[in-house]
């Protein structure tokens, strides 16, 4: 069992006919944000939700710091459900109070934290507001302030990125990284897959319940078959490359292909190919995308 972070091992969960979680395992470690991923119905928020003893589990057990959680262990941690959880008719700056009370803090210090928090996350002009009246945006802010309020080392969070518009995304992807540099360890399910690769560190991925493949972001974009992108100025035929034998085309967007060869194939050979086609602009091996990874992990 890992003595660091968060440590899920054995977790298994049925629902009738339906296996919600099979003998899953895997670990969140310090210092990281780790990216969640699944198609829908992976199990992921059953996951999460099991993390806070929210789900009842047929076998496995969840560590943190190598001891099982407990309630005073949960005071310690942030959770952001993708379904909002906080009260639609009570004022923001109040209900952040409110959690960061629930969950130690005396008044002063719930009051300072919620005032820091609606400042960092852009909505402090928005504290007297009822949560109902804020757009979809501000209310992921709101979402986001109260599992941070009272400064948590493990932060899970449920498609936290949804709904916001790009200044929000980086906004709230620098404060996770924050939270990481920090020593926290944050769980993030999401499935904006090129966000996932910019801000994770190591990514899980689970399907049916089960682990498909887990590593890091690194590991995982640079193993597997090569990837190249070939650009051909003013190409007649930019489908040129799908007559090549061991060459997969991924990818046409007008004069550029992206293509997967197959080991033992030679670019030297698609290199000619391309010449033969026109003016080459661009032959470049690029690494995977976490949506490649993805994609063939669900294959």
């Amino acid at each position: 069992m890992a003595e660091d972070g968060l440590y899920l091992e054995g977790l298994t969960r049925r629902y009738g006919a339906v296996t919600a979680l099979a003998d899953l395992t895997f670990a969140v470690p310090p210092a990281q944000v780790v990216g969640f991923l699944g198609p829908n119905g992976a199990g992921k928020t059953t996951t999460m939700r099991a993390i806070f003893g929210l789900v009842e589990l047929e076998a496995g057990d969840v560590a943190w710091r190598g001891r099982p959680i407990d309630a005073a262990a949960r005071r310690r941690f942030g959770y952001m459900p993708e379904e909002r959880g906080l009260y639609p008719t009570m004022q923001v700056r109040e209900q952040l109070e409110y959690f960061a009370r629930l969950h130690g803090l005396g008044p002063l210090a719930a009051r300072e934290r919620a005032v820091r928090w609606l400042e960092r996350l852009g909505i402090a002009d928005r504290a007297d507001t009822k949560l109902e009246a804020l757009s979809h945006g501000n209310q992921q802010r709101a979402q986001l302030c109260a599992a941070l309020v009272h400064d948590p080392e493990l932060l899970v969070l449920d498609e936290p990125l949804t709904g916001l518009d790009p200044g929000g995304i980086d906004e709230i992807s620098e404060v996770l990284s924050e939270r990481a540099r920090a020593g926290v360890s944050v769980l993030l399910s999401s499935h904006q897959l090129d966000l996932v690769e910019d801000l994770c560190e190591s990514v899980v991925i689970i399907d049916h319940g089960r682990l498909v493949t887990k590593g890091t972001v690194r590991e995982l974009t640079t193993s597997g078959a090569k990837r190249l992108s070939v650009r051909v100025e003013s190409v007649v035929d930019p489908t040129w490359a799908r007559a090549l034998c061991g060459v997969t085309v991924s990818e046409v967007h007008g004069d550029s292909l992206r293509l997967v060869l197959e080991e033992g194939v030679d670019s030297d050979l698609v290199l000619r190919a391309a010449m033969a086609q026109g003016r080459v602009t661009e032959f470049a091996f690029e690494r995977r995308r976490l949506s490649e990874v993805f994609r063939e992990a669900m294959a």
